[in-house]
């Protein structure tokens, strides 16, 4: 997924300053300016930002974060005047800034809160047109029968006017379902029902990037799951992880294969509880969100019987007791986006977990030097739903020997005018941008990325690049399929929902969305791999990089 237009954590970006930037677009310049903020040189990081506004001037973002940077220079003075002209320019962000530690140092100054009351307030505005208080009322049991009705409009026409799959609204026909989903939100009997019609909605769609979500009253206690997580592999519904002693106790533990559930085959369960209701943009995302994400949630306080059996064949059942959302979290082990470690052969593997903010790529430049010291490295994104893409161009920014090219995109643009002339309305897109080679960390020896099917988003743009610079292996599974720039909204009841503004392929044109990233070198796990805790994936990239070394 594309980053958001502000740099919201100015103060943890890493880069090394490079000589000069190479490629003048504003994402060369945005690599650059991260790259000397990484050298604390923020004067010349504003510079760069305040340089690539004047390339994108519909994207105030810029001068936000050239004031960001200011602020941590110093310049408190310049710092005011910059977000003061970011504001002017039709910047809106006012809970960013307020929260963003780049500006720590103003957040004791009238002027600052001052500028931060004017955002709030052209925001409130704003939102009067997009997004306004009136289709976004708090959670109540039973939604009036005139919100629910706005709140499936609302949706409908945001989807109608900006999402960027527009074959995909011709062929399902999206006026028409909009008239089959009027009586069936009309006869839900409470806000959990309208929900999930909602969510059958939009699963119509079929993309990743496109959802709706219940607010956090539902997502507890109607999304609530065992201490648990599972995989389908090769057919079968295994345990793959297991949370709750308990549980363990009673025998339920990784390899287990999942039966039924309530008396129901497991896979006939699934297609009729889950799969209507998940948004997915390939099969093997579609998959991932039934067997792993979604599966044996519902009602915290239904508990489902379901029917286990052993490696060995032997056959139990069990009564599974759900955990809400937040319980389930707190259990989960702590997955740092970032994990180093030296394989035998003196090869490195570094997880990347997680591009969510900018710790996994602060991590790997503050490893680097070990990094460096290997003889191969393996970079795991298997577990990576994404984040910002920024976090990985600056990690592939070490593997590159000059700038390389990142996803090119296309968005929408809707013309009022043109449709009354009756005019074809082309998508507005730009060509793959550079991103600039870090060369104050040059790794050149033999890579290989490990890929499944819950790599997504911004891990799929850093795959993506990879691919495209041939720079290595690419092993595993092909990945969920799904990226882009969602547009979020708020609904009714406390929910929201986001739908997909932006369709990324390939530097050269190739799409894969609705298809995933394909491996140069694919490697399943099997059922014995999973009983056996083996990682075959692992196993055949370091087989592979052997032979390069």
């Amino acid at each position: 997924m594309a980053p958001h237009p502000v740099l919201a954590t100015l103060a943890a970006l890493a880069i090394s300053l490079p000589v000069a930037v190479a490629a003048q677009s504003t994402d060369a310049l945005e690599g650059a300016a991260q790259q000397a903020a990484q050298g604390k040189d923020y004067g010349r990081a504003a510079q760069l930002l305040r340089q690539a506004f004047e390339m994108d001037r519909t994207n105030p973002g810029l001068l936000a974060g050239a004031a960001g940077y200011d602020a941590l220079g110093g310049n408190g003075d310049k710092a005011l005047a910059g977000l003061r002209q970011a504001i002017d320019a039709g910047y809106l962000d006012a809970e960013g800034t307020a929260a963003d530690n780049a500006f720590a140092s103003l957040r004791g100054d009238a002027r600052f809160g001052a500028l931060l009351a004017q955002l709030r307030q052209k925001q409130q505005v704003e939102s009067k047109l997009y997004d306004s208080d009136a289709l976004a009322s708090p959670y109540v049991e039973n939604l009036s029968e005139d919100e629910k009705v706005a709140g499936l409009s609302k949706f409908w026409s945001e989807v109608k006017y900006n999402f960027v799959y527009v074959d995909t609204l011709k062929a399902i026909d999206w006026d028409r379902l909009y008239l089959e989903y009027l009586p069936k939100v009309r006869a839900t009997r409470s806000t959990a029902e309208y929900y999930k019609v909602l969510m059958a909605l939009c699963a119509r769609l079929k993309d990743g990037h496109t959802n709706v979500y219940p607010g956090p009253e539902l997502r507890n206690t109607t999304m609530a799951k065992p201490l648990l997580s599972t995989h389908l592999v090769e057919g079968q519904v295994l345990v793959r992880k297991v949370f709750d002693p308990a549980l363990q106790a009673q025998g339920i533990v990784p390899g287990t294969e999942v039966l039924e559930v309530d008396g129901e085959p497991v896979k006939v369960y699934a297609e009729r509880e889950l799969a209507p209701y998940a948004s997915a943009s390939t099969p093997q995302d579609l998959e991932r969100r039934i067997y792993t994400y979604g599966f044996l949630s519902g009602p915290v306080d239904v508990a489902p019987r379901v029917r286990f059996r052993t490696a060995a064949g032997k056959t139990f059942e069990a009564t599974l007791r759900r955990a809400t959302l937040d319980a389930y979290n707190k259990a989960l082990p702590d997955t740092p986006p970032f994990v180093f470690k030296t394989l035998p052969g003196n090869v490195a593997y570094v997880a990347l977990n997680s591009f969510g903010d900018d710790r996994a790529a602060d991590a790997f430049l503050a490893a680097f030097d070990r990094i460096a010291a290997s003889s191969a490295l393996v970079i795991d994104l298997r577990n990576n739903g994404g984040g910002s893409s920024n976090v990985g161009y600056r990690i592939l920014a070490t593997l590159a020997g000059q700038p390389f090219q990142t996803s090119r995109w296309e968005t929408r643009d809707y013309r009022p005018s043109y449709r009354a002339w009756q005019h074809t309305m082309p998508n507005y897109g730009e060509p793959a941008p550079a991103w600039p080679n870090d060369a104050a960390h040059a790794y050149r020896k033999p890579v290989a990325v490990l890929i499944s099917s819950a790599t997504y988003s911004a891990a799929e743009d850093f795959s993506v690049a990879f691919d495209a610079m041939g720079r290595g292996i690419i092993a595993g599974e092909a990945t969920g399929g799904s990226t882009g720039q969602p547009l979020f909204l708020r609904l009714p009841g406390g929910g929201i929902a986001r739908i997909c503004t932006k369709a990324d392929t390939y530097p050269d044109g190739r799409k894969w969305v609705g298809k995933g990233i394909q491996p140069t070198l694919k490697v399943a796990p099997t059922v014995l791999d999973v009983q056996a805790d083996r990682d075959t994936v692992l196993e055949a990239a370091l087989a592979a990089l052997k032979k390069q070394i």
